[in-house]
């Protein structure tokens, strides 16, 4: 029996379709990801999702971007909570939202991260900009401690003149902000992001306690760089 269509106003389609997606994902990977499938769970025609997602890879891309989204608005809220503290706090209080969110949204996060998907190529310019506004809260909240003067920049390595030349490049692009911030931002990131994705994948040993790691992590890298 083929699907009925159903009326407009019955479904808000853009969003069950990615919700489906995002369901399909959980289930079978984001490389098994099908538009038909998709308008078969939903009870709908394949036609009716080409309306909003030519093909796959659109469906892809709207959901990385939905993904980066969820991740800065749970990044800018993580933030929010602690801007009465100091800065020390509100940077404890980023790193512990972006596990508590990548731990409620592993398929997103594992998409946004994880395996690439097979001829599949995020476009840059839809793409990069959620990408960076997950980023932000990270960066200004150590602009701000560099400003202060709390930013340990002077415990880094010897800079090379590649990496160097690279760091001025991307803090012109970034509206002036500090060179080295941005590379202590990826450093952090990559720390934090590594614990979280051992974490995802089950690979922590069984005795040990993630989320314990996790915050002495934290901790360690507040005594390392302030």
């Amino acid at each position: 029996m083929s699907p009925r269509p159903r009326r407009k106003e019955q479904l808000n389609l853009p969003e069950e379709i990615k919700e489906t997606a995002w369901q399909q994902i959980a289930e079978s990977g984001a490389a098994s990801l099908s538009l038909r499938a998709i308008a078969r769970a939903l009870n709908i025609t394949a036609p009716a999702i080409y309306n909003y997602y030519l093909d796959r890879d659109a469906l892809v891309t709207a959901l990385i971007v939905d993904a980066y989204n969820s991740l800065a608005e749970a990044q800018e809220a993580g933030r929010g909570t602690s801007l009465a503290k100091n800065l020390p706090e509100q940077l404890s209080a980023l790193g512990l939202a972006y596990r508590q969110w990548a731990i409620a949204h592993p398929q997103r996060y594992q998409l946004i991260f994880g395996t690439p998907i097979p001829n599949y190529h995020a476009p840059d310019d839809v793409t990069l900009p959620a990408a960076q506004r997950s980023l932000m809260p990270l960066i200004e909240t150590l602009q701000a401690l560099w400003i202060a003067g709390q930013l340990r920049v002077e415990r880094l390595a010897p800079c090379g003149p590649g990496l160097e030349s690279g760091l001025k490049a991307w803090s012109q692009g970034a509206g002036g902000i500090h060179p080295e911030v941005l590379y202590l931002a990826l450093v952090i990131w990559s720390r934090v992001h590594g614990l979280v994705m051992l974490e995802i994948g089950n690979h922590i040993p069984p005795m040990l306690n993630p989320a314990e790691i996790f915050e002495r992590e934290i901790n360690f890298l507040l005594v390392q760089y302030l």
